[in-house]
């Protein structure tokens, strides 16, 4: 098969929530244009109360099992893969009603903690629940300001079940964390002129080794695993949705030697650059 060239753009869903801001969907709603790859200008909590749910977030696949939650921020690439008698809400939220402490939890545990089991009783479910018969009233005293507090306290349980299930509750808050979210903007911002811990330790005013120690500390993982993935994460959105050739998107990417981005490539996914773009340009035609 010969591949068009023709750049494929990745969808933005756009104004889709109520004039409150807020949009509650069972799971039964889902559509298949949920399957393609696209992204939401506003916050995605899928609240899960049984099956198997798998989904793309940026390209890494998060599986959801039993009773669990995950999220999605705005912007955010993602669609759902499968599912297996599931059954649960997605709740829509616009970014102006997440309190801005709940917005830096979700930042920072982006692709590290965006799936988290949940125990069949927990109040998650409960507040869902609430706000889906809030919404489903007829217009009543207080109900948006009613919805948009359910909506907050639900915000909250999400960031504080994600915190506990990376057992990082008592970093919350502190100069570590603070240190990990600067570090996570200046590696989204810089990461295809600058990719060595050292070049972001002098950023921050900080040792190489304490910014390693911090961020594995808060998220399981080195700060040069977080350049790799961020660099990445550019490249296979450059290699499914860009007219670029491989060497124009290494160039692009900071590496004057092709060869080199491809062989990093393949060492921290498993397949090559080609490859990779051929298989996404597929999927994305099979249907």
């Amino acid at each position: 098969m010969t591949m068009s060239r023709k750049k494929q753009a990745i969808t933005l869903h756009e104004n889709e929530l109520k004039s409150i801001g807020i949009s509650v969907a069972p799971f039964s709603s889902l559509t298949e244009n949920v399957r393609d790859s696209h992204r939401d200008d506003h916050y995605m909590f899928i609240i899960q109360q049984h099956g198997r749910f798998v989904w793309e977030f940026d390209f890494q696949e998060v599986v959801l099992k039993d009773a669990s939650l995950s999220y999605v921020i705005p912007g955010q690439v993602h669609r759902y893969v499968s599912f297996h008698r599931t059954a649960g809400w997605f709740v829509f939220v616009a970014p102006d009603l997440i309190d801005s402490t709940y917005r830096e939890i979700f930042d920072a545990y982006l692709h590290s903690g965006q799936g988290v089991p949940l125990k069949k009783g927990d109040a998650v479910f409960t507040t869902t629940l609430l706000l889906v018969e809030m919404l489903d009233r007829e217009p009543q005293l207080f109900r948006e300001r009613l919805s948009r507090s359910l909506v907050d306290t639900l915000a909250g349980m999400v960031a504080s079940r994600i915190a506990e299930a990376k057992d990082t509750v008592a970093i919350i808050g502190g100069p570590k964390y603070h240190t990990v979210l600067r570090f996570k903007k200046l590696v989204k911002a810089h990461c295809k002129e600058k990719k060595q811990v050292q070049d972001y330790a002098a950023l921050l005013h900080i040792t190489p080794l304490y910014l390693n120690e911090v961020v594995k500390d808060l998220t399981g993982f080195s700060a040069s695993y977080w350049i790799q993935q961020e660099i990445l994460l550019e490249a296979k959105r450059m290699l499914r949705y860009a007219v670029l050739d491989i060497k124009q998107i290494a160039f692009d990417l900071g590496y004057a030697d092709h060869a080199y981005f491809s062989r990093f490539f393949r060492k921290h996914t498993g397949v090559t650059a080609t490859d990779f773009r051929a298989s996404h340009y597929l999927s994305n035609h099979s249907h």
